[in-house]
């Protein structure tokens, strides 16, 4: 059993941290908002910090060669990311040399790799890990976790992560992991549109979509988002999941560095726009499968 901290507590990291407790493992956790930790240790044990510096140092603040054998990470953005490493209170001021880092935000490779480059400086290993499954994949223990880094790092990392993972793989060096999840949410967007679009057909030719869902998703357009949204997109309820204010935040990524390596991306741009209106709408926060409400009368 390991030392872990394990930084934001959150729909995702929430669940993650629980089931590396779970495993038997020494958490001790750090959110931005103290009454999720509070929460989550009463559910949990283990120990909460103020600080991340003081969560990868141990909750009482011990002496490095005690603290953290791994931390992990899973917070909104590249700024959310720099805050909990970087500085006097962040991770990498109270890991001790020889630990690894684990990031399972979904942030840029540009801010993937520049943290890599100061943990390595530090004598501290670095793995990006984004994951997708969503909340229910959290909950459950069955992400697909996608991995870049120094192979060293991730043979380490591996079974920490095992403890919430359906697969996980090692796809290359520093921001491999989140070039790998800028491919996934891309496809996540061209497919939900599609699904947006058949649905909505569907209703304007008198069909049961439900019917027609049970049939076609044992054919080759059966997808998860057919078979875990549908229902709910019938039904007109958008109340959980992964918010729309998220996935535009993922594709302004996949499309900045689209830019970057001379990718097209001509479909995902549309989707974009199209989460756009639904923001305007007031669909901020409603799960992405939201989209069919743009076509919806």
């Amino acid at each position: 059993m390991a030392k872990l901290a394990f930084l934001g507590l959150g729909v995702m990291g929430g669940p993650m941290a629980g089931h590396l407790a779970a495993k038997g493992h020494q958490v001790t956790v750090y959110n931005r908002s103290a009454h999720k930790a509070q929460g989550w240790i009463a559910a949990h044990g283990g120990a909460m910090a103020d600080t991340p510096a003081q969560a990868a140092q141990g909750a009482q603040g011990a002496q490095a060669a005690q603290g953290a054998d791994f931390v992990l990470a899973c917070v909104g953005n590249d700024d959310d990311l720099r805050q909990v490493c970087l500085g006097p209170n962040g991770a990498f001021a109270g890991m001790s040399a020889g630990s690894v880092f684990i990031d399972h935000t979904t942030v840029s490779d540009t801010v993937t790799r520049e943290l890599a480059e100061l943990a390595r400086s530090a004598g501290i290993g670095f793995v990006d890990a984004p994951v997708s499954g969503g909340q229910v994949g959290a909950q459950n223990g069955q992400l697909s976790i996608m991995c870049g880094g120094e192979a060293a790092d991730f043979s380490r990392a591996e079974p920490i992560m095992a403890a919430y993972a359906r697969i996980c793989r090692h796809l290359g060096p520093s921001g491999a992991g989140q070039l790998a999840k800028m491919m996934n949410q891309i496809c996540i967007a061209g497919l939900m549109q599609g699904l947006s679009e058949a649905l909505a057909f569907g209703m304007k030719a008198g069909l049961d979509g439900a019917a027609v869902v049970e049939v076609i998703a044992q054919g080759a357009a059966g997808s998860w988002q057919m078979a875990n949204r549908h229902k709910t997109m019938l039904e007109d309820r958008y109340d959980f999941g992964f918010a729309v204010d998220w996935m535009r935040k993922d594709l302004g990524i996949c499309l900045a560095t689209a830019d970057k390596i001379g990718a097209r991306l001509p479909v995902t741009a549309l989707v974009d726009q199209f989460y756009k209106d639904v923001q305007l709408m007031g669909g901020a926060r409603n799960d992405t499968s939201s989209l069919i409400r743009r076509l919806r009368d």
